[in-house]
């Protein structure tokens, strides 16, 4: 087991969780590597294995860290990036280029350029001027580059609104109005700088229904019949992004990837021998079901605050600047003492962070073991849009990140120091 209890003492992926604490200070972010190979043979298996003509691009976007991206080369994943920091960071780690697939609503010129020169798979067109600016780059400097349009399908998603991507009102992607969509798939079909790959679609994020993924394919596999019909072209590709949930409380119920793909699968296959043509290649794009369950944050207590028939607050050490979740849409989380993790939660607390802001609460209403002030509290399920998220309000240092697997651990992103701070002012 990744988490298990010894001696009152919480352990994660073989450590001790105190001694954590203690070695590398808190707030700490804590990664297990177990659990981030766990979820990748689970996609080689109920997808990659099982699936001829298939790809995983992970979602660095959940977590990205020079360390991440060998792990994910080594569990044999591409890698999907949205900006051009995380395009240089898998740069920097030596991802394979082929590998690397990049997307993203409004891409810099610069961005395009330096994804053209380090030759990636893949540029997920976003808009309808990109392929103009790809053409461009691409023609100043000789070479050609594959793409894909990211279109929006129109369908709500049961999430909440801040991480649904998919409905018609959305910055993301390409509307499908006849007059928007075919004279865009016209022009990358006839280009010369660009080999037209396919649609892209992504419904939304912590999704445990597969009913929006399958009314999105539709649309896409409507699109990929309307362009062969219209231009006499095959898209060799479909990609069919993310959004698989995690839990992160009782109240998520987690679905393994195998709900989700393989009735989507089950469509592509019959949609392509109805058509009579060959099955396209098939991507995804996992981030938060790769990473999420494993991370998980440590705090240590601080200052309690009794308010008599209304609520007790205790504060940690850290708050919205490591993880913006909870006060940017009120995601819920669980947690425990660390140091008391088989005790009675006898105690009914609100978790919350040190920032100068009302809306810095981690966890409303927690059941817990009494705490008092130094106690080390873990939260669960912090390994995805934590780290990647953190931000340096109320001038707090970056939390260190740790890397476990059996009972080791290892420093992958050192914490910030006030100096760090302070180094790019004048």
């Amino acid at each position: 087991m990744i988490k298990e209890v010894k001696n009152g003492t919480l352990y994660f992926d073989g450590c001790n969780t105190l001694e954590l604490a203690e070695k590398y200070g808190t707030p700490l972010y804590v990664m297990s590597e177990t659990a981030i190979v766990e979820k990748c043979k689970e996609i080689r298996s109920s997808f990659l294995q099982k699936y001829k003509k298939t790809r995983a691009a992970y979602a660095a976007k959940a977590f990205l860290t020079l360390s991440m991206c060998k792990i994910i080369e080594r569990e044999g994943l591409c890698i999907d990036v949205v900006s051009g920091g995380e395009l240089y960071t898998a740069i920097k780690a030596n991802f394979p280029p082929e590998k690397i697939e990049f997307n993203g609503n409004n891409k810099t010129i610069d961005e395009i350029k330096l994804a053209v020169d380090y030759n990636i798979g893949r540029i997920i067109v976003d808009g309808l001027d990109e392929l103009s600016l790809i053409e461009s780059v691409c023609k100043e400097k000789g070479k050609k580059m594959n793409v894909l349009y990211r279109i929006t399908p129109g369908v709500k998603s049961d999430s909440h609104d801040y991480i649904v991507t998919g409905k018609k009102d959305s910055k993301f992607g390409i509307p499908l109005d006849d007059e928007i969509i075919f004279p865009a798939v016209e022009q990358a079909v006839k280009s010369e700088y660009v080999k037209f790959m396919g649609f892209h679609y992504h419904v939304g994020s912590q999704l445990h229904d597969n009913a929006s993924h399958l009314k999105a394919l539709e649309t896409s596999l409507k699109l990929i019949k309307d362009t062969k019909d219209k231009y006499g072209y095959v898209t060799p590709e479909i990609n069919i992004g993310g959004g698989f949930g995690i839990k992160y409380t009782d109240a998520d119920n987690k679905k393994p990837y195998s709900y989700f793909l393989d009735p989507m699968m089950e469509r592509i296959e019959k949609f392509s021998k109805d058509l009579n043509i060959e099955r396209p290649e098939v991507v995804i794009e996992p981030g938060r079901s790769i990473v999420g369950e494993a991370g998980i944050t440590l705090y240590t207590v601080g200052t309690i605050k009794n308010i008599p028939g209304i609520r007790k607050y205790v504060s940690v050490d850290g708050g919205m600047t490591d993880n913006i979740r909870p006060a940017l849409y009120q995601a819920k989380y669980e947690g425990v003492a660390a140091n008391k993790a088989d005790e009675p939660k006898t105690d009914t607390v609100t978790i919350c962070g040190k920032c100068c802001e009302s809306g810095d609460v981690l966890i409303r209403d927690a059941e817990v073991a009494p705490l008092k002030r130094g106690d080390i509290f873990a939260i669960f399920s912090t390994g995805a849009y934590g780290y990647t998220m953190a931000s340096n309000y109320n001038k707090n240092p970056f939390p260190a990140t740790v890397l476990v697997k059996d009972g080791e651990s290892r420093i992958i992103v050192k914490r910030q120091s006030y100096d760090d701070l302070i180094k790019n002012e004048i």
